[in-house]
């Protein structure tokens, strides 16, 4: 696919890190580290709820989304820059930007819709325990995660086509390391406008207002903790959601620090390095906070781990 009227641009240049030949090496083997342990982790994560009974509940299957989502995250961006770093060749095909910037807008808001759900499954569970059952039925469950994947396809396809109607001119060098939207509407010819309102309107309406569902859930979750008379009821009842607290910090913090980064400093390499922590170091987090916070998770992979060398 070839933009506007620009009939001989057919890639775009990737700057990545701009390493130095000495830096390629310890580059490669960080991000190819981050990555597998990414996908491991994640994995786990979904094969100990999948293959465990005891976690088949509406808290355990968003999780599972969650894990599956964070591996798409990482696939997404990660894999074309370790190619880029192995081969030094950062070009990188107009057709396949656009298809980066896709998944990436996609991938990251639906981790932002399925956070939301976990949030709201958490308040359900703490503050309606009785009603608990009936109110988190498999068929609102999946209702939940049907709407984060309808809004997350119709926001990024929104985008995407936007960007498909710009000119491109000169100048073709991304300073990223993906196929970023704010970094590629930098470099058009023409008039972009409408995609900074399109963009800054729809990220701050899907950003603002699931985070205002996250935070209404919390206050009334510790609203509900501070009536526990026991200090041992009330530290379970925080228990079951300091998990989801700490990924949550982890996201809206992170991905604070990309929009803040992006308009105090005019280093393209800090602001690459913030991105990095925001797309591949927060995938990577998510299952050891949940491991390592969640009992129930950890018993789960402990009978997985057994009955796989068991069966070997």
């Amino acid at each position: 696919m070839v933009p506007g009227n620009q009939t001989q641009f057919t890639e775009f240049i990737l700057l990545g890190f701009s390493e130095e030949p000495d830096q390629r090496g310890p580059l490669f083997g960080l991000f190819l580290g981050m990555y597998l342990v990414t996908l491991l982790g994640n994995l786990l994560i979904m094969l100990a709820i999948g293959s465990d009974s005891h976690l088949h509940t509406p808290m355990y299957f968003f999780l599972s989304n969650l894990s599956f989502v964070d591996i798409c995250v990482v696939s997404t961006t990660v894999p074309k820059m370790l190619v880029s770093i192995l081969t030094q060749n950062k070009a990188i095909l107009y057709a396949h930007c656009l298809a980066q910037l896709y998944f990436f807008m996609f991938f990251i808001a639906l981790d932002n819709f399925l956070l939301t759900a976990m949030a709201y499954d958490r308040f359900v569970a703490i503050c309606h325990p009785l009603s608990y059952a009936v109110i988190m039925s498999p068929r609102l469950c999946g209702l939940l995660v049907l709407f984060s994947w309808i809004v997350s396809f119709l926001n990024s396809l929104l985008h995407s086509l936007m960007v498909t109607r710009l000119p491109f001119c000169t100048d073709h060098e991304i300073q990223h390391f993906f196929c970023d939207l704010a970094e590629v509407l930098k470099l058009s010819c023409s008039d972009t406008l409408i995609n900074y309102v399109l963009l800054y309107f729809v990220t701050g309406l899907l950003g603002i207002l699931p985070l205002t569902g996250i935070i209404f859930s919390y206050s009334q979750i510790c609203s509900s903790i501070l009536k526990i008379p026991s200090a041992q009821g009330k530290y379970k009842a925080f228990s079951t959601c300091g998990s989801h607290l700490s990924v949550v910090s982890l996201f809206y913090g992170t991905g604070l620090g990309v929009h803040l980064s992006s308009l105090a400093t005019q280093s393209s390499w800090k602001s690459t390095v913030v991105s990095a922590m925001y797309s591949v170091v927060t995938p990577m987090l998510n299952p050891f906070i949940y491991t390592l916070r969640n009992k129930d998770i950890k018993d789960a992979l402990r009978r997985l781990i057994s009955r796989i060398t068991s069966s070997q």
